[in-house]
């Protein structure tokens, strides 16, 4: 019996009361959103559907990190990967299970992830009679700091837990519902996130003379920025310079003393990001000196992101796999992303293979239709937005079908019958 074989039969345990189980799950963690490390709301809640599936359940690795393992005799290690923390974001949906934490919300889909993992682990673990070896559910935190795969590694995941074999993961995007989409080799960029504090001199907004202006200097350095990558970097590199915060002042009547900026950089290539970082610092130092700022500017880093690399046999083969069950069409190249993701973590801490992929969560006709006018930068809510809200159906049977297929594909086969 072929893996893809084996994962059909496993899938037909995707019935309805499961089907049913898991929207509930995915509206209930939508409405319940905690952020990076203060998932444990959602921590508490996987580990209770865990222990329930008779999973070994171990919580707080990495903090707030959940590990499910189901040892299902001799063979291969399989590490599955959801990421569960949200975001710093006001939801704006109108869904009947919008976010009940203000402020706080779901708009990157790790609640998908999460209720996508736990339906393969119910299909898994319903089917143990079609495969071998064991299955890593990891339950990732802080994903949107860069550092929560880090924290679970540093908590001796693979001491405690076994060394995987593979990594697999998905990641739910603004693709049309059905797609699944894998680029081989450098698949996610990397990540530098920087504040930048400038010092000026307050004063009376009627004396400006008396001041050294922070927020016209911030001004200043906000548009010299927007010449890194279209002035310093080739067209044939990639590279993104955000500028995605700048806070200065209280009151209209008073310039300020100091002036904040928060900066996003995304590179592909070691060289790149060396570059548009020396540019970065040289454009804040040199703003500063000519505002005559009386003090050096401060530049931080507040987190990063390695490169994502997938294995590009892994790729192939858990692709195929996938293909062969939901149909070779459906599989598309997204090519090379500028978002970023810490999930290689896994693979380059333990030197083993990542496969992972993203996962459609639009209708097909809202698509359709913003692809042929053009629009679909500003019809199709992206990650992040605070409009992002993918479709419940087919999504989450999708996500749980090119999961469950995926694992099956790793795993070892069956044990023959003495």
């Amino acid at each position: 019996m072929t893996a893809h074989d084996t994962a059909r039969q496993a899938l037909a345990g995707l019935d309805t009361p499961l089907n049913q189980d898991l929207e509930a799950l995915y509206q209930d963690l939508h409405a319940h959103p905690e952020l990076s490390f203060e998932e444990h709301r959602t921590a508490a809640e996987v580990a209770r559907r865990a222990r329930d599936l008779e999973y070994e359940v171990t919580e707080g690795v990495g903090r707030t990190g959940v590990v499910a393992r189901l040892v299902n005799g001799e063979g291969p290690t399989v590490l599955l990967r959801a990421d569960f923390d949200a975001l710093p974001v006001t939801e704006r949906t109108g869904l009947p299970y919008t976010s009940t934490n203000e402020g706080v919300m779901h708009a990157c889909g790790h609640d998908v992830h999460v209720t996508c993992l736990v339906g393969t682990m119910a299909l898994l673990a319903g089917a143990r009679e079609r495969w071998s070896g064991t299955v890593l559910a990891v339950f990732q935190p802080a994903e949107e700091l860069g550092q929560g795969a880090q924290a679970m590694v540093d908590d001796d995941l693979y001491g405690r837990f076994g060394t995987p074999d593979v990594v697999l993961g998905q990641h739910v995007m603004a693709l049309p519902v059905g797609t699944v989409a894998c680029h081989p080799g450098l698949a996610f960029a990397a990540t530098d996130a920087l504040q930048v504090r400038m010092f000026g001199r307050g004063a009376h907004a009627s004396m400006p003379e008396a001041s050294i202006d922070p927020v016209v200097m911030a001004a200043s350095t906000v548009m010299r920025l927007q010449t890194v990558v279209s002035r310093e970097i080739a067209s044939r590199d990639r590279a993104v310079v955000t500028v995605g915060a700048l806070q200065a002042g209280t009151k209209d009547n008073i310039i300020p003393d100091e002036a904040r900026l928060q900066l996003n950089i995304r590179t592909h290539a070691p060289q790149v990001r060396r570059t548009v970082l020396d540019a970065v610092e040289r454009i804040v130092r040199g703003e500063a000196a000519v505002a005559g700022a009386q003090q050096d500017p401060e530049i931080s880093t507040l987190h990063t992101f390695p490169l994502m690399v997938n294995d590009d046999e892994a790729c192939a083969r858990t692709m195929a796999a996938i293909g062969d069950v939901i149909g070779h069409d459906r599989l598309t190249d997204p090519g090379a992303s500028s978002g970023s993701e810490d999930v290689g973590v896994f693979g380059t801490s333990a030197n083993v293979p990542v496969c992972y992929w993203l996962l459609g969560g639009v209708d097909p006709d809202t698509y359709a239709k913003a692809d042929a006018a053009g629009t679909r930068s500003r019809d199709i809510p992206q990650n992040h937005s605070p409009l992002f809200a993918p479709v419940m159906r087919p999504t989450l049977t999708d996500g749980v079908t090119a999961l469950t297929t995926a694992a099956l594909t790793w795993l070892g086969p069956a044990p023959r019958s003495a």
